[in-house]
């Protein structure tokens, strides 16, 4: 969990605290995240052990919505805005978290591959980032696809844009407003194509912006 200014997508330059839930079976790999991938109960730890480490760690903390509510504040947090990530946060259901944060007077945001359902207030921002044919073998969910407030689409080549018509296709128009591009590691090959795809379809680009600017 740690304060910063969400660097990608629609919200690109919110003021957020990242939450991120340990565990994800989609396998990409290209993935910057790998240590919240296995959820192990032996690196079960408390908040605090876990909110001092300075480097990457398998140790991850659980409690309840206004425990961590009560965390936030005691963390000196003045972002109001939840960014809740992974690992592939929509393996939990995470309807009561993100119902409460928006009681207490916060905004939330999920980012998720859209390969598991979709559990959390109606006021929520959802980010789906579909993850196509990963080694895990989960399949990208049209309901995912159809209840995002934005598809952030990962590009390195023309394959990657054909696989996104493909998803789009099947929500028969009803897609969501607002459609980003996201060049895999900041790519010049894949930049170009992001930029060329978004002035002909009318889409968005999506740029790391945390990473040009030297934040986590």
């Amino acid at each position: 969990m740690f304060e910063t200014i969400q660097g990608e997508g629609v919200q690109t330059g919110v003021p957020s605290v990242f939450i991120r839930l340990q565990g994800c079976p989609v396998g990409c790999p290209w993935c910057d995240t790998k240590h919240t991938w296995a959820l192990d109960d032996a690196f079960l730890t408390t908040a605090d052990n876990v909110l001092s480490k300075s480097a990457e760690s398998e140790h991850h903390f659980a409690m309840d919505a206004q425990a961590l509510i009560g965390l936030l504040a005691q963390r000196g947090y003045t972002a109001k805005h939840i960014v809740i990530t992974g690992g592939e946060p929509c393996i939990y259901d995470l309807y009561e978290l993100t119902h409460t944060l928006h009681e207490n007077g916060f905004t939330t945001q999920i980012e998720t591959s859209g390969t598991f359902p979709i559990r959390c207030d109606e006021r929520t921002w959802v980010t789906v980032s579909p993850k196509v044919e990963m080694k895990g073998g989960y399949e990208v969910l049209t309901e995912a696809l159809a209840r995002a407030n934005e598809i952030k689409h990962p590009v390195a080549m023309e394959k990657h844009i054909e696989e996104l018509d493909g998803l789009l296709a099947r929500l028969e128009g009803k897609v969501p407003p607002y459609i980003c591009l996201q060049p895999i590691s900041q790519q010049g090959r894949a930049t170009d194509l992001a930029i060329k795809t978004c002035i002909e379809r009318n889409w968005r680009l999506s740029l790391q912006t945390h990473k040009y600017i030297g934040i986590e």
